[in-house]
């Protein structure tokens, strides 16, 4: 890299590790309760300000992990590299609970060259989930009782990250073809306490933990479609499928029993084999673009968690491995961005690219056991963003840029409550998140005259 670009590169980093230090000790979303937590955005610094759009999506000067497919479209000459940063603000309500933090976030780093001709490599760190809430009930009156209450507090961490290496290949056009493999790991934390207002009583504490290590497996596939050579017009179809398999790792579900001077009087654990699975996944998209100006497309992806087995407390009390506990996860995406002029040397503006977007996903949490609940969860959101170049006096050959995109997000979790009532669990945060990306002519050959 150069020197100015290491510099930013310097201070992106520092930022990194300030923010997402402080991500680790504030209070997230209860919305991570379900599941292996609350997913991670998944979009690239190119893409966060188009609603996660990307299927069909390809460029030379752009990291696309959502289809490694269009890693074959990576330029001869310049190897890339891509790093992104997240901060918000968000407000979480859960029947009469609310809580307002402000968090931060570790987005992704990738980095992407081109081996032989017409084919890309490209490896990634990105998350996958994140856990991290503690909230506390109210007191409820005990059956049976009117003098005793009944107290809860619930708290949990941990999250799943992704270590990723693709390929993409266009074995002849318009056809491109790719492959990500990545090794999945974390853990996860959960736990509940009940108490009762009765000095003499005892009171319960419930805890759920693993450890994941696995692998997963996408296959990604473009087709590229020149309609307008004249004036630069391609359409693009896009597709992946993701191997859904068995996670063959343990669940550890612990009971201790306290009396009333919090003296452990007795525990008991229960421990699962083979207690996941991955699901399988599916993504198409369409994309229509004229190269240098504007760029609009499309995405519907499918997750199927519901035939995946995760860990489960039984109606008789036993601890066990079933599915149905989550719901399919769906999305729709739409999005684009327009630069007025990329070659322009007369005005900085005129280079900017200006992106819009949102989505409208189906979430895999399930927060109603019985089934009893005909709602089911969702999110939406908007956003919009820039891509900002970094000036400087060889702009054409090593020029960072500054991908900037402000996000609103809204969720919905519908459950019953301990009175078998209807409520919901809602969030609604403010994101800001940061992308630098850097292109580096690493093969170039200069000649000396």
């Amino acid at each position: 890299m150069s020197r100015n670009n290491i510099i930013i590169a310097l201070l992106v980093l520092i930022l990194g590790h300030s923010t997402v230090s402080l991500a680790q000790n504030g209070i997230n979303s209860p919305y991570s309760r379900y599941g292996f937590g609350m997913m991670s955005d998944r979009s690239m610094g190119f893409n966060k300000a188009m609603g996660g759009v990307a299927q069909a999506f390809r460029s030379g000067s752009q990291i696309n992990t959502a289809n490694p497919a269009s890693y074959a479209a990576v330029d001869s000459l310049t190897a890339l590299f891509d790093i992104g940063l997240s901060v918000y603000n968000g407000n979480y309500k859960m029947g009469n609970l609310q809580q307002n933090a402000r968090n931060a976030s570790f987005d992704y780093f990738a980095f992407q060259f081109r081996a032989l001709k017409h084919l890309g490599i490209t490896a990634a760190m990105l998350p996958y989930t994140n856990i991290n809430y503690s909230f506390a009930s109210s007191s409820e009156t005990v059956s049976g009782s009117e003098d005793i209450t009944s107290s809860y507090t619930f708290s949990g961490s941990g999250g799943l990250h992704k270590v990723m290496l693709g390929v993409g290949w266009q074995p002849f056009k318009p056809l491109s073809i790719g492959v990500n493999g990545s090794y999945l790991y974390g853990d996860y934390t959960h736990s509940s306490a009940m108490s009762l207002s009765e000095s003499t009583a005892y009171s319960l504490i419930r805890g759920y933990s693993a450890d994941i290590s696995t692998y997963m497996v996408e296959f990604g596939m473009q087709l590229a479609l020149p309609l307008n050579k004249k004036k630069g017009d391609e359409l693009v179809l896009g597709a992946t499928y993701g191997l859904g398999h068995d996670v063959k790792n343990k669940a550890v579900r612990y009971t201790e029993t306290l009396n009333s001077s919090s003296t452990v009087e007795g525990i008991t654990s229960d421990t699962l084999t083979n207690a996941f699975q991955l699901p399988h996944t599916f993504a198409v998209g369409l994309s229509y673009a004229r190269q240098g100006k504007w760029r609009i497309g499309a995405d519907f992806e499918q997750e199927m968690w519901s035939k995946c087995k995760f860990p489960n407390n039984s109606t008789s009390g036993t601890y066990e491995s079933t599915t149905g506990q989550l719901y399919d996860r769906t999305k729709v995406s739409l999005g684009g961005e327009f630069t007025p002029n990329a070659q322009s040397r007369t005005s900085y503006f005129k280079r900017v690219t200006y992106r819009l977007g949102g989505y409208y996903s189906k979430s895999y949490a399930k927060a109603d056991a019985t089934n009893a609940l005909s709602d089911k969860p969702y999110e939406f959101g908007i956003s919009a963003g820039v891509a900002l170049p970094i000036q400087n006096k060889n702009i054409w050959y090593n020029a960072p840029t500054i991908n900037v995109t402000l996000q609103w997000v809204h969720s919905n979790i519908p459950y019953l409550n301990s009175l078998s009532q209807k409520s919901a669990l809602t969030e609604n945060y403010l994101r800001l998140s940061v992308g630098v990306t850097f292109s580096e002519r690493w093969f170039y050959k200069w000649k000396v005259q």
